[in-house]
């Protein structure tokens, strides 16, 4: 008996690992040589091209394609209609499979609703991508990102939460809803440095 649900309506190719837990749902394709971690959710119409890696507890909202060349780490949260690319400069009349670029999205980052995320980058540890933004350039990690193309606009916790005007004694960051801290590099990067 399987682990995992597949609704009758998806294709899933051979050569698929699925992870315990996971449900697939409506007309959805998973293509041969994808794995997918445990206690995931890909909603109606999700597209997982070959050879994609998804880590546990990813949640895929309704279409969306996870081509060829894309990674989400563990937690990673993918909203509706949002896009990945992976080629830079596509014509039809021209194959350029061997030019895929890479994608890569770490733990815990979220993709806001009709997001495009432009190949060859990679969104940090709990990034918050804001809805229908446009991602041309690597995110850091905590980042909170928006705009077209995108720019860093302020930074959230990893429990999702702004940390704009949360200062704590020593001048770093402290999150206004689970209290854990952080503290800014010179080099304008965010970094947790422990709870609250």
């Amino acid at each position: 008996m399987k682990e995992y649900f597949v609704h009758e309506s998806s294709y899933v190719d051979e050569g698929v690992r699925i992870g315990k837990d996971t449900k697939i749902w409506h007309f959805c394709h998973v293509m041969s040589g994808a794995t997918i971690g445990e206690n995931c959710i890909l909603g109606n119409f999700v597209f997982v091209g070959r050879g994609v890696s998804i880590g546990n507890g990813v949640k895929i909202q309704n279409h969306v394609s996870v081509f060829e060349g894309v990674t989400l780490e563990d937690g990673v949260f993918c909203g509706p209609s949002m896009t990945f690319t992976n080629v830079v400069n596509p014509r039809s009349e021209i194959e350029r499979k061997h030019e895929f670029k890479k994608t890569l999205v770490r733990r815990g980052a979220t993709i806001g609703a009709g997001a495009t995320i432009l190949c060859g980058t990679t969104l940090g540890l709990y990034a918050f991508v804001g809805a229908g933004a446009v991602v041309t350039r690597d995110l850091p990690d905590f980042a909170l990102a928006y705009g077209s193309p995108a720019r860093v606009h302020g930074w959230v916790c990893r429990c999702g939460v702004g940390l704009g005007g949360g200062e704590d004694a020593g001048g770093g960051l402290r999150c206004p809803a689970c209290d854990r801290r952080y503290r800014l590099s010179g080099d304008g990067r965010l970094a947790e440095v422990g709870p609250g």
